[in-house]
């Protein structure tokens, strides 16, 4: 495919032996791959149950002992712009939420990044979830109308050029505001977002420059959702083609389909499956292990669910499999 890029999702967590081991192998691989870019999630917490992350059940818990000691991605990234001034991979958060941080600051860090990097910073945007803002008192309803005006303020301070801003908003209102950081050669961050249900996707099509699910889809699934972002950038007067589509997949790599099969159907991976909403388990002729409301994967059990994801589901596929599935 023409233009086809891939980049590589480094785990931003604290493992044993030094503070940067994880980040440098990562680096090293995207580098030795031709990876185009390497990301960053932004959590404070893990989507996985601490009673799972233990040996008996993953060997990594040997090498990354605390699952929960995410870094600031953001203080990251500086960090591996620095290191990375030759390779010139491009430096991602997939990605910072609404809730946890006000989107002047997201806008600031952004756009610091991008000038220092020169160039090379992308904004990863979402909602983010339950389990990483209530936790840490952060109000949780409305997560998409919050979402929608955290975008639409950072889109305004961008672009304002240094003229004080005021716009009226239910979340995130602006009295005057300065924002005053340069574009880097005339460019700021393109803003990928995490979008799938309906709403999120019209958002998308109105202000981001790239859309970037991250449950797995048929291609058909994919191409539907597509058209919808297209349709609203073209509604709200942007060219629908400027709309990069990308996504985020777990990858799984092994000798044998015996030994990808062991790897699925280990207890992390399970557990990973029940992010996917009920939803899009019952359009696959699974139950969800969780029933209808799904609840976060924090407060699932370590035994093995009786009703894994099959391999003809979004959440696990071989490449073959979805070759013929294409």
């Amino acid at each position: 495919m023409n233009g086809f890029k891939t980049g590589l999702m480094e785990p931003g967590v604290n493992p044993r032996f030094a503070p940067d081991l994880l980040l440098r192998n990562t680096r090293a691989h995207a580098v030795a791959g031709g990876a185009d870019s390497m990301w960053l999630p932004d959590h404070l917490n893990s989507l996985l149950p601490a009673s799972i992350w233990k040996p008996a059940y993953t060997g990594i818990a040997k090498f990354i002992p605390r699952a929960d000691a995410f870094y600031e991605p953001w203080t990251t990234l500086g960090y591996l712009a620095a290191r990375n001034r030759l390779a010139r991979l491009r430096l991602g958060v997939g990605v910072t939420d609404a809730g946890r941080r006000n989107p002047a600051v997201t806008a600031q860090a952004a756009a610091t990044l991008h000038l220092l990097s020169r160039g090379r910073a992308i904004l990863g945007f979402g909602p983010g979830e339950r389990e990483g803002n209530e936790p840490y008192g952060v109000d949780w309803s409305q997560p998409v109308g919050r979402f929608e005006e955290a975008l639409a303020t950072i889109r305004a301070l961008w672009n304002s050029g240094g003229t004080p801003v005021t716009r009226d908003s239910t979340f995130f209102p602006l009295r005057d505001a300065i924002f005053d950081i340069p574009p880097h050669n005339g460019t700021r961050p393109p803003i990928w977002v995490a979008a799938h249900g309906p709403r999120m996707l019209r958002i998308t099509g109105r202000y981001a420059d790239a859309w970037f699910p991250s449950y797995a889809q048929t291609p058909k699934e994919y191409a539907e959702k597509l058209a919808v972002i297209r349709a609203a950038a073209d509604t709200a007067g942007r060219d629908p083609q400027t709309v990069l589509p990308a996504a985020f997949f777990f990858v799984l790599t092994a000798r044998t389909d015996t030994h990808v099969d062991e790897m699925i159907n280990s207890t992390p991976a399970r557990i990973f499956a029940l992010c996917a909403p009920a939803y899009v388990w019952a359009r696959h002729g699974v139950e969800h292990p969780s029933g209808p409301t799904s609840p976060a994967p924090r407060t699932c059990s370590p035994t093995p669910s009786t009703n894994p994801p099959p391999s003809t589901t979004p959440t696990a596929s071989h490449p073959h499999s979805s070759a013929k599935r294409s």
